[in-house]
């Protein structure tokens, strides 16, 4: 990736761009709670031939926390500025992971002429969800699992599900790449989710849509991509059989599935 910080509008952000050779629109990627945007390099790769945009969102990694909070809204437009920023004036297709599947969702529903198709991975419809069991609740609540690897080594099985249960090595690697969020920069991420639902306005959306989860999935449960699926007119559920973070534990099977959602004809 090129990664490079960039000022839009007062604020800093810092943003990665993967240059592909694929004719179609490029993928706007909004990462989960806490992630910068080098968690998600396994997929880009295994994702090699589209063109990708991923950014920090603000208090995340390299991206400096703004004074006051945010909500969806403001970074759907803040996206939506940034494209235009970065000379991207036409539409994009829009892959939304975790709490950046919520951050989609509103994208896709304030900017429908700029999302072409919206891929949503292990994500809820916001705060009107199957929730997850408070042993998992209790440990998202604080960052701590990006501060420390050994917490994580120890927690990160029962939180994220999936491979990473039994591989110990997968959980390394994985803090091996984590920039902790600074500051407050974690607290806003859990302001711009309290209260938030895309249930009343779910029907409305008119992209295709390609709704992802893990059949082990601890932190969001499959019960909620089913209702994400049921009410999204144009979507399809895809189950994999893995956990929470099955986006980089099987980059290499969830690539093909995306690519050819991507490519197949509108109808």
């Amino acid at each position: 990736m090129e990664i490079r910080t960039i000022d839009l509008e007062g604020r800093t952000l810092r943003i990665g761009i993967r240059r592909g050779s694929n004719a179609g629109p490029p993928l706007l990627l909004f990462n989960g709670i806490g992630a910068n945007l080098e968690l998600v390099e396994p997929f880009i790769a295994a994702l090699d031939d589209f063109e990708i945009i991923v950014f920090d969102i603000p208090g995340v990694g390299g991206s400096p926390a703004p004074v006051v909070p945010y909500r969806f809204s403001t970074l759907s437009a803040m996206a939506d500025k940034l494209l235009t920023r970065l000379g991207y004036s036409g539409p994009v297709d829009v892959l939304g992971v975790s709490w950046g599947g919520a951050l989609a969702q509103q994208f896709a529903h304030l900017y429908p002429e700029r999302c072409r198709r919206l891929m949503l991975a292990a994500t809820s419809p916001g705060v009107i969800m199957v929730p997850a069991r408070l042993s998992v609740l209790a440990k998202l609540l604080g960052p701590r699992r990006y501060t420390d690897p050994a917490y994580l080594e120890r927690v990160g099985g029962d939180l994220y599900g999936g491979t990473y249960r039994h591989d110990p090595a997968l959980l390394r690697e994985h803090s091996r790449h984590i920039h902790p969020p600074r500051g407050r920069g974690y607290v806003y991420q859990l302001l711009a989710a309290w209260g938030w639902s895309s249930l009343p306005w779910l029907g409305a959306l008119r992209q295709p849509t390609l709704v992802m989860h893990g059949s082990d999935d601890p932190i969001v449960p499959l019960a909620n991509a089913k209702i994400l699926a049921a009410r999204i007119p144009k979507a399809r559920l895809h189950v994999i059989d893995d956990g929470h973070l099955f986006l980089i534990a099987r980059a290499a099977e969830v690539a093909p599935v995306i690519r050819r959602f991507l490519q197949q004809e509108s109808h």
